[in-house]
């Protein structure tokens, strides 16, 4: 699955969104299964796109599954939501959409 990532400081941001992807691995024991994209500037934000291999999303959805099952929407969404909320409680402030 492919995000796409904003922020409106990313060189601060960035260090953050590491952490909490490096403790999210280690928390479903998938040890470097997320890649993270080239950040692009446009009109104040910075945008770049975060790749998470099978092996994270299935461990995430097994381990986590009663959180993401309430939020609505597709599954995609329903995922989004949960990143969205789990990187906001790590103190990331970006935006985040679903890609592929």
């Amino acid at each position: 699955m492919i995000f796409e990532a904003g922020t409106t400081d990313y060189d601060q941001d960035i260090l953050r969104i590491k952490l909490a992807l490096s403790h999210l691995e280690t928390n479903c024991s998938a040890p470097n299964s997320h890649m993270l994209g080239p950040p692009v500037s446009r009109f104040g934000w910075t945008f770049f796109q975060i790749a998470f291999k099978p092996i994270l999303i299935d461990r995430i959805e097994s381990k986590f599954s009663d959180m993401i099952q309430r939020y609505k929407g597709k599954p995609e969404d329903q995922i989004v939501g949960f990143l969205a909320d789990f990187f906001e409680s790590k103190n990331c402030k970006i935006r985040l959409k679903f890609v592929e």
